[in-house]
């Protein structure tokens, strides 16, 4: 099967449909092409009708990513991360943000849901590497808010379910859209979720991959654009999300504002880049996610994390042992500056990509109160692209 085109289900990617963009993706054109990235999920989704607290409806789930894969965990990658938009969560940054090192499980989730995700991260750590759960714990726990659809106050993630999808982490090909954390998400007001892409960035004798994964659910319905052109009200697609009342008496609210949500993105690469680097990698995100057309929305938490897996070695963070030996100095390679520009390109095309792979390999769902997200329809797409629609 052509993974750069087609979900391993055999659904069409954006790839599939001639909207990729430009530049060369890996053979899964996902972050699992950068090397030892292991990515998980468990998808939660049970019931119908009414919202009823603690039951259901149940429209989500959790994502799981290794940066070095089991056997790495506590090994340190150089990372850095930008915020675009403070409304939202991603736990462990101010230590990302003092040493500029990465070196446990990321998982991404609802809002309500990052107790449950550092609780599970936690107790999956002490299972696998007891000796690392012997000191301090910070993993990284990221959200985005999934309460259109999904019964959010009723904790149906539990560190059980984080458990098991660090459990299940695997390299290769990965499954899109209404998957792990991104099962419940929305998306310029279609069906969204989870998708990833990547690129093949050219350094002298060396080839180096840039890896995406990211959770969309953010964008308004009317910026959708898609290949530099604006489509989101040209496709005859019912908006309920931004046109209709959520949930019912007596806890009615308004339709929340166009825009609201959130989107988490990692970015993953191979090329030995420094914490100051990865920091640059992850303040490019946005020029990926504009050209999908949001202005980034008051009401959407954008949080973006950048690191490499270049130089894999002991972590230098934990307790010292003995007195320090000539063994204890960490020399790194990096990219020189000057060279840097190909890769911005890289995580700006995989960025754009990521999010329409969200949105094509996905279907229509219907949640809690009867809340519909409609999936973005292929053939309309395609007929307004091909009539030059703008």
């Amino acid at each position: 099967m052509e993974h750069r085109s087609l979900s391993p289900d055999g659904r069409p990617r954006a790839r599939a449909l001639g909207l990729a963009p430009d530049g060369t993706p890996g053979p899964c054109n996902a972050i699992t092409d950068v090397a030892g990235i292991e990515v998980g999920y468990q998808t939660l989704i049970e019931g119908d009708g009414p919202l009823r607290v603690g039951v259901g409806p149940v429209r989500t789930g959790v994502t799981a990513i290794l940066p070095r894969g089991r056997s790495g965990v506590g090994r340190p990658c150089a990372a850095g991360r930008y915020s675009l938009n403070g409304n939202g969560e991603m736990t462990g940054t101010a230590w990302i943000d003092e040493v500029g090192q990465l070196s446990m499980p990321v998982t991404i989730s609802n809002t309500h849901a990052i107790g449950a995700c550092h609780t599970g991260a936690i107790q999956w750590i002490n299972k696998t590497d007891p000796a690392l759960a012997r000191q301090w714990l910070l993993p990284v726990c990221a959200e985005t808010w999934d309460g259109y659809l999904n019964d959010i106050n009723g904790g149906h993630v539990t560190p059980e379910h984080v458990v098991a999808a660090l459990d299940s982490a695997r390299t290769g090909p990965l499954d899109e859209g209404s998957v792990g954390g991104g099962t419940g998400m929305n998306c310029y007001a279609f069906k969204g979720g989870s998708g990833t892409a990547s690129r093949l960035v050219e350094f002298g004798p060396h080839t180096y991959t840039v890896g995406v994964f990211l959770q969309a659910n953010f964008g308004s319905r009317h910026e959708l654009t898609i290949r530099g052109r604006r489509v989101g009200d040209q496709l005859a697609v019912g908006n309920p999300m931004e046109s209709t009342d959520w949930g019912t008496g007596p806890d009615r609210m308004p339709a929340a504002p166009g825009g609201s949500g959130s989107v988490i993105v990692v970015v993953a690469t191979d090329a030995p880049l420094d914490p100051l680097q990865c920091t640059a990698m992850a303040r490019r995100v946005p020029f990926g996610l504009a050209r999908t057309g949001t202005t980034g929305s008051l009401f959407s938490g954008d949080l973006f994390l950048a690191f490499s897996t270049a130089g894999d070695r002991p972590s230098d963070t934990g307790f010292p042992i003995g007195d320090p030996t000539a063994a204890d100095l960490v020399t790194a390679a990096r990219l020189p500056w000057n060279r840097m520009d190909s890769m911005y390109t890289a995580v700006v095309e995989a960025v754009e990509e990521a999010v329409l792979n969200a949105l094509i390999v996905n279907t229509s769902m219907t949640g809690r109160d009867g809340h519909h997200s409609p999936a973005l329809p292929h053939d309309q797409l395609k007929s307004l692209l091909a009539n030059g629609i703008r």
